[in-house]
């Protein structure tokens, strides 16, 4: 019969084991017990086995006994508990035999053997306790026949399903082998795949070197093109200009008042050109990133002024009105650009309006990225179509439309407009609508006025005794001969290169006006000159030029006081330039140089 503990183990039966005949008992009922408890065909083997093992070599040991139990709970355990008085125990050998097959371990100081075979959760329930003690029953009488029948029986169980699982694992070694020859098989494609595809990638970057290559050299090309094309047209636009301001001028004789209108306008058509040729090169500049802002104090009142007096009569005669604010708000930024970007604006504005207004309002911002200065101009004329409006920032492109009939232009105003204005660190915004006029907002960082600021205002002119200036363009130096009398007493002109170095060592000037090219001598290899005479190195030179100074080789231009631009030459720059060469200076001043 059972009996259950206070611990849920529930007793099955205790086996005596005196006789060989009492260890084949001992095998029937741990197999019973297993089978009637619900474990495996080959757990019910692995149990009956590791019993009949220890009996076996426990057999002779007085007391011997052995009690089934079950123990309920999460993890239900069918145990065996092998107790004997006196003797050696199991044999090293025979525990490990039995510990491949279940779980041993001691207990009671070495005189009990536990063996624990695990069953399956859910498994043990009052009728499989109820069926195992009936087995336990019915098995307990068989004979030696009997029980070595059915460890053969057991054998061929075991031998069979050992065969089953040799099979299977043959099947999956099979399988696992396709599967790597198909794994294999992808690899090898997809490294083919990927070489293939670093093999274009590698051609592509080539390309890629090879385009930029080309696309470097066509802008060293372009720079080198407008360096040259620079100074062939400003030249001869810049005496054209200069000879039509002195033949106009309110001083010179000999022109009636027809003569002086038609010479206006060769003068004006002059400048335009010339303007024209400025507005190419410094898109040009401003593409290649060496159109250079030279911030200063800017007399805004002056700048828009003068905008209102260019401007005037523009547009269509007598249909549009131009207002150009008057503001002195304080602006420290490039003068030359900031009017460059207004009178595009403007003059762009009074193109494309027939009849209306033409405005440009100033006005302070604050903001938290700093002070501004705004500029608004606002028209009323045609007005540009939305689909346009990012279009009309490309270079050269213009609306198209009866409005352009009798209006010339190169499409060039708005980017460089743009650009300029980024140059200067502000931007342009522009807002329209087809009949509704044009808006454009011109924002610009106001910034600080440089401590000496004022200081170009209050200079006096210089009282220069002699002057020498070196010009191969005859038209220049006729040009700039009226100015340069205002800087000096008396003034010695030197017509090639070649003649320099002799007439400053012979009149001894305090400064020296010097042209860069010209054919026989240039005036880089006179300034060297200069510099190298120790008695001569201390006059100060100002070059001028119709180069851009992307062009200019700076290093041999070290021992000039100024360069400045023929085509932008003012009196006001010469002052500065000439600022102080009437003071005396001595050879150790300039060595260096």
């Amino acid at each position: 019969m059972t009996s259950t503990a206070a611990d849920g183990t529930l007793h099955l039966v205790t086996i005596r084991i005196t006789t060989e005949q009492d260890v084949f008992a001992l095998r029937r009922s741990g197999k019973a017990a297993a089978e009637a408890l619900g474990a495996e065909g080959q757990d019910q083997i692995r149990l009956a086995t590791a019993l009949s093992e220890l009996g076996r070599d426990l057999l002779g040991s007085s007391e011997l006994r052995v009690a089934l139990s079950a123990e309920q709970g999460a993890q239900p355990v069918l145990r065996a508990a092998l107790h004997w008085g006196d003797g050696p125990g199991p044999g090293a050998e025979s525990l490990r035999a039995a510990s491949r097959l279940v779980q041993v371990h001691h207990e009671d100081g070495g005189r009990t053997l536990l063996i624990e075979q695990q069953l399956t959760a859910g498994a043990q329930t009052a009728e499989s306790v109820r069926r195992a003690r009936d087995l336990l029953v019915e098995r307990n009488g068989g004979g030696v026949l009997e029980d070595a029948r059915a460890q053969t029986s057991d054998l061929i169980a075991a031998l069979e399903e050992s065969r089953e699982q040799k099979e299977e694992l043959r099947r999956l070694n099979e399988e696992l082998e396709e599967t790597n020859r198909g794994v294999v098989a992808l690899y090898s494609e997809l490294s083919e795949e990927l070489e293939e595809t670093n093999r274009g990638v590698v051609a592509l970057y080539a390309e890629l070197d090879e385009k930029s290559r080309q696309l470097r050299e066509a802008s060293e090309a372009k720079t080198r093109f407008w360096a040259n094309v620079s100074h062939e047209l400003r030249t001869p636009v810049n005496s054209v200009v200069g000879l039509a301001r002195l033949l106009n001028d309110a001083g010179s004789d000999g022109l009636d008042e027809e003569q002086r209108r038609q010479v206006s306008l060769i003068s004006a058509s002059g400048a335009t050109l010339l303007a024209l040729v400025d507005e190419l090169l410094d898109v040009a500049k401003a593409e290649s990133g060496r159109l250079e802002p030279h911030m200063a104090q800017v007399d805004l009142r002056a700048v828009l002024g003068q905008l209102r007096g260019t401007l005037k009569g523009y547009g269509a005669q007598g249909e549009v009105e131009l207002s150009v604010a008057t503001s002195g708000l304080p602006l420290v930024t490039d003068e030359v650009m900031l009017t460059r970007i207004l009178r595009n604006l403007l003059s762009n504005a009074l193109k494309f309006t027939e009849h209306g207004t033409v405005s440009l309002e100033v006005e302070a911002e604050d903001g938290p990225g700093g002070d501004h200065v705004v500029f608004t101009v606002t028209d009323t004329g045609i007005g540009i179509p939305e689909e346009e409006q990012q279009q009309i920032f490309e270079e050269f492109y213009q609306v198209r439309g009866p409005h352009q009939r009798g209006r010339s232009g190169t499409g060039l105003g708005l980017p460089y407009a743009r650009r300029l204005t980024e140059l200067l660190g502000g931007s342009l915004v522009l807002t329209s609508g087809p009949g509704q006029g044009t808006r454009v907002t011109v924002r610009l960082p106001a910034g600080q006025a440089p401590a000496d600021a004022g200081a170009g205002h209050t200079r006096h002119r210089p009282a220069l005794a002699l002057l020498v200036t070196v010009d191969d363009d005859e038209t220049f130096r006729g040009t700039v001969r009226p100015v340069l009398a205002q800087l000096a007493g008396r003034v010695v002109e030197v017509g090639e290169g070649g003649l320099a170095i002799s007439t400053v060592r012979a009149e001894r000037p305090d400064a020296v006006l010097l042209d860069l090219h010209m054919p026989d001598m240039d005036g880089y290899t006179v300034l060297a000159g200069l510099a190298d005479d120790p008695e001569l190195r201390g006059t100060p030179v100002v070059v001028v030029t119709s180069a851009p100074t992307e062009a200019l080789d700076k290093d041999r231009l070290a021992h000039a006081r100024a360069v400045l631009d023929k085509s932008t030459l003012t009196l006001a720059q010469l002052v500065s330039a000439f600022g102080d060469a009437h003071s005396p200076r001595t050879a150790g001043e300039d060595g260096g140089q």
